[in-house]
């Protein structure tokens, strides 16, 4: 509008005008008007002619030699709004990251006066499809977590198996608990936390809902919401949210967001693995500086193995965008060994 108004000025009129003033006020209005107009060119182009910045600019550079679909979200917790977006609306499968929200209900329903946190469950491998009915089972060689397979038929605590579900990505933990979190109730907490188009529809390896399409789903920017929530607070009680934040901090596959991290900075994250995709999202809280949220997803890549260096460079340069380059050379150390 500023832009609009400027054009529209009667150029003779304005000349006239000036030619009034004492030289002194002259340049002070021409001096206002120069910075104004300035103010106007940066409005209309962010970062540059092509809306481009530096942290864009070094990441996409990054993202430019991959074989797959990448999508970022990156955003400081000090900001107001979004500090980084490439992707960040389009819908992947959100994989194991999905376990972080039913973590999140969970711990709201403790909060709500819920004693299921301190109660257990028995561990069965069979469950039903949200399709038909139908019975699947769950197979061990198919899970991260092997022991818990074993202890089938005795009961199990439920904080134990919230541990187990995230930091070792149980996938028969999680199914134990997502009918008791509810799945639709999940996702409405989703949703009152900022993530506006994430589906919790399901547990694991439902292959016949998979089969119709049937799939939990997130963006970049659903994660973001949902990470940021539990790092303002907002997600759960003051207590709940420090035992879920140390719960993240416990994971044990960290070759992503945590591997392109200094030794000793704090990391709370989740990773998501099938064929097709592979995530991380993380809560980086560093001991200089305000706290921040970084989400990688990707899907369709023809390795694999590409997807570790990939996550981790981009979180080495989030990281030094985020503190800064001094403090994030003289970061103890060098980035930390980490094995998923």
């Amino acid at each position: 509008m500023a832009a609009d108004t400027i054009s529209v000025i009667d150029a003779p009129l304005a000349q006239g005008f000036l030619s009034s003033m004492s030289d002194s006020i002259r340049r002070s209005v021409l001096c206002v008007a120069s910075v104004c107009c300035a103010l106007v060119a940066c409005e209309a182009a962010p970062g540059g002619p092509s809306g481009e910045t530096p942290l864009r600019q070094s990441v996409e550079s990054v993202i430019d030699g991959f074989d797959g679909e990448v999508a970022v979200y990156y955003r400081s917790l000090e900001a107001e709004g979004d500090s980084l977006v490439i992707n960040g609306d389009v819908r992947m499968h959100a994989a194991s990251t999905m376990k972080v929200p039913v973590m999140i209900r969970l711990f709201r329903d403790l909060d709500a006066g819920s004693d299921l946190l301190s109660d257990s469950l028995t561990v069965d491998v069979r469950f039903r499809s949200i399709v038909d009915g139908s019975e699947y089972v769950l197979d061990a060689s198919r899970d991260s977590d092997t022991l818990l397979y074993r202890l089938a038929g005795r009961r199990i605590s439920v904080r134990e198996l919230v541990d187990r579900m995230v930091t070792m990505s149980s996938n028969l933990a999680t199914n134990l608990l997502i009918d008791h979190a509810g799945a639709p109730r999940t996702t409405d907490l989703m949703r009152r936390l900022g993530a506006d188009s994430i589906e919790v529809l399901r547990g694991v390896e439902d292959i016949a809902a998979y089969e119709a399409g049937l799939n939990n789903t997130t963006t970049a920017r659903d994660l973001g919401a949902i990470f940021a929530a539990l790092g303002d607070g907002s997600a759960a009680s003051a207590a709940s949210t420090e035992e879920m934040i140390r719960i993240l901090e416990d994971q044990e596959f960290r070759a992503k967001i945590p591997a392109g991290l200094p030794a000793g900075v704090r990391v709370a994250n989740k990773t998501g693995l099938i064929s097709s995709a592979s995530h991380d999202a993380a809560l980086v809280l560093p001991d200089e500086g305000p706290a921040y949220v970084l989400v990688v997803l990707t899907r369709d890549f023809e390795n694999a193995e590409s997807v570790e260096p990939l996550a981790a460079e981009i979180s080495r340069r989030v990281y030094r965008h985020h503190v800064g380059p001094r403090q994030a050379d003289t970061a103890s150390g060098d980035a930390e060994d980490h094995e998923d």
